[in-house]
């Protein structure tokens, strides 16, 4: 084993880093909670905000083969 003092993963040793309270933890939580909304699928391929304004709207329709195209029209007889 060698004499030499401990490095950090930067190559500085632990009496370089300069003291740290703490105080600014909660605005890195706060980026990584935003972060951990986004689905993956997302972050690699985003969606632009345009394509989802155009997007319509679903709606409700017949199953196939339950019209009745004669019922709502009148009798045209001659």
């Amino acid at each position: 084993m060698s004499d030499s003092p401990e490095t950090t993963p930067s190559g500085g040793t632990p009496s370089d880093a300069p003291e740290h309270d703490g105080t600014d933890l909660h605005l890195l939580r706060e980026a990584i909670d935003h972060l951990q909304e986004v689905p993956a699928q997302e972050m690699v391929s985003p969606t632009p905000e345009t394509l989802l304004a155009d997007e319509p709207a679903p709606h409700p329709t017949d199953a196939i083969g339950s019209e009745d195209w004669g019922k709502d029209e009148p009798d045209h007889k001659s």
